[in-house]
């Protein structure tokens, strides 16, 4: 009984010590999965650049938005004509 209680003691420490080993090529696939800096560097210049397209994209509107209300605002050219005739 303490023979076969020994042996099981025995396969079970084996069995855990091969657990802990690191798995290189585990760490090798984690490393090829990560970008590299150019593409991180595209990346980066391709979401600025969107960001500052859609920036300009809305202060356009709002320029253009700003136009129309000030042409509904000004005076007409007989208005002004009337007020300076006064």
């Amino acid at each position: 009984m303490k023979r076969l209680v020994f042996a099981f003691a025995g396969v079970a420490a084996l069995s855990l010590t091969a657990c802990n080993s690191s798995n290189q090529d585990q760490v090798n696939n984690a490393e090829m999965n990560q970008p590299s800096s150019d593409e991180l560097n595209q990346a980066a210049s391709d979401a600025a650049n969107d960001a500052a397209n859609a920036e300009a994209a809305a202060l356009g509107a709002q320029q253009q938005q700003l136009e129309n209300q000030n042409a509904d605002v000004s005076p007409s050219d007989a208005q002004e004509q009337n007020v300076s005739g006064m």
